[in-house]
């Protein structure tokens, strides 16, 4: 099952649109590779409100949520998906003009919210230091208020609950709006491209395992934080998983030609994607060969990481 991209050519950077009655939305000028047409902050509800994914330090931005407000709205919350550097990093400074209490999952590689990883942890980070993304970790991220999954957030017209989806990282989590079956679903599920997991924090087998967990959820629409909303949610899930089954069929397939490393099967693999994000995709067949190896059905010469050598068991 190919999965059905969507995308969207017409936006215009820092300029408040109504979606729906409960939801606005205000795009940020950071257009690339990794943000597509730039980082999507959502504001939910009406006269007391809750803004998803502030979005990068932004100046500009931060005036752009604050002009989208009505000067008589109270902002009650700021939730975060995640804390890559897109998504995180603008919550504090919002904070500060708006007095609104910050939610998320705390921290990352945290024994209470993801595996341990077999990825040698510096190495690794040695490896995604090296490939240059636009995926940094905002590390010194700390909320006010330490969310755990199906915690809900209220306000006076919409009610939120937080669904915990490691995998791309190991503190991402959508968001339920309740009132219109819609999922705000960060970078886990996205309708341009698929999601970038980049181990030792990101891991593939959290990730479908999260994917599975939507499945389980009645939803009408997905609002990634990056590109247009998804019509068909479990459809198009449906298909994310598929193609990521199809990928690690791929890799093992390259492995059983003799094809030993991570940078000789890249150009095979994703032979029609732009090479600019060749690095982001390297990082994913990194995810995939830790999940072939702690299954038992690949092995490595050293500690696993981009430059080690891959066979099958």
């Amino acid at each position: 099952m190919a999965i059905p991209y969507v995308f969207e050519d017409e936006i215009e950077h820092g300029v408040c649109k109504r979606l729906t009655p409960l939801i606005r939305r205000v795009i940020c000028n950071n257009p690339g590779p990794f943000t597509y047409t730039g980082t999507t902050t959502f504001i939910v509800g009406n006269g007391v409100v809750a803004i998803i994914d502030p979005g990068p330090n932004n100046d500009s931005h931060l005036d752009a949520i604050i002009a989208a407000l009505d000067p008589s709205e109270v902002v009650s919350h700021i939730l975060v998906t995640h804390t890559h550097s897109d998504h995180s990093p603008l919550a504090n400074a919002l904070k500060e003009r708006t007095g609104a209490k910050i939610c998320g999952f705390a921290g990352i590689n945290n024994d209470r919210t993801r595996n341990k990883s077999q990825i040698d942890t510096k190495v690794a980070i040695e490896d995604a230091n090296f490939v240059e993304m636009e995926e940094a970790i905002q590390r010194d991220f700390i909320p006010d208020i330490p969310l755990l999954h199906q915690d809900i957030i209220n306000g006076p017209d919409w009610t939120l609950e937080a669904i915990y989806t490691p995998g791309h990282i190991s503190n991402h989590v959508c968001f339920l709006l309740h009132e219109e079956k819609t999922m705000f679903s960060g970078d886990h599920v996205m309708g341009w491209a698929t999601s970038v997991i980049v181990p030792p924090d990101g891991n593939m087998a959290d990730y479908m395992e999260s994917l599975e967990r939507l499945l389980s959820y009645d939803l009408e629409l997905l609002r990634p934080t990056h590109g247009p909303e998804i019509q068909n949610p479990k459809t198009f899930i449906k298909a994310y998983i598929t193609h990521r089954q199809n990928r690690e069929e791929q890799i093992l397939g390259q492995l059983a030609k003799g094809t030993t490393q991570i940078q000789d099967m890249i150009p095979v693999l994703y032979a029609d994607t732009d090479k600019r994000l060749y690095p982001a995709a390297a990082m994913s067949v990194l995810a995939h060969l830790e999940g072939l190896v702690r299954t038992g059905k690949v092995v490595c010469d050293t500690e696993i990481k981009l430059s080690s050598n891959f066979q099958l068991k």
